[in-house]
């Protein structure tokens, strides 16, 4: 059911968490350090009095670094939620999901959404469309999200990430995020930087 948009702001940190930095394929990430400017969006948006919302993604029962019991499912070091800042949990890629995230925004009248965490063309971008087919105005902060390199369809799991990194068809970090910027532009949101999203331009 599509939204009625209000006039409030909110932003929304998806999956910047610490099981991400267990993984080699991490060291290949597009940003390993994209808490920096998410943190930077988060101190915006509450200097501006705005709603934040926290999301992170589970595997409950996998044993992966997504399974709650191994204790990744936290935020990145340098990010906290604050006190009444919700924190959400989701086993889908969308953050509106099988979770109260809709109601939320709805309810506190939110009409636009920006979008930063990880990652840039999995759960990012994929809450980024839903959010758009729900009637929310979405602005897309592609440097305040992180992605790490996609192997090719077909390709043997497993493989050390130097492997990876020297398959020719591997899909490169810069090059995910460039295709993510071509998908949603113009199309499902408004894609920005984080230094004009806080200066309040572009």
């Amino acid at each position: 059911m599509r939204t009625d948009p209000g006039t409030g702001r909110a932003l929304l940190v998806v999956d910047a968490q610490r099981s991400f930095l267990q993984r080699e394929s991490w060291r290949a990430a597009s940003d390993p350090g994209v808490a920096g400017p998410i943190g930077r969006l988060v101190d915006h948006f509450r200097d501006r009095g705005d709603r934040l919302v926290w999301v992170l993604h589970t595997e409950p029962g996998t044993g992966t670094v997504f399974d709650p019991e191994r204790g990744f499912v936290e935020p990145m070091p340098g990010l906290s939620p604050a006190g009444g800042e919700p924190v959400l949990t989701k086993t889908a890629h969308s953050a509106f999901t099988g979770t109260d995230l809709q109601r939320l925004l709805t309810g506190w009248g939110v009409g636009e959404v920006t979008v930063c965490g990880v990652r840039t063309e999995q759960c990012c971008e994929t809450t980024t469309r839903m959010g758009s087919e729900l009637g929310f105005a979405m602005v897309f902060a592609v440097d305040a999200t992180a992605t790490e390199p996609i192997e090719a369809p077909g390709s043997p799991p497993g493989r050390p990430l130097r492997e990876v990194l020297d398959d020719p068809g591997t899909l490169l970090p810069r090059d995910v995020v460039t295709r993510t910027v071509y998908a949603l532009s113009g199309r499902f949101a408004t894609v920005r930087t984080v230094e004009a999203i806080v200066a309040g331009t572009g």
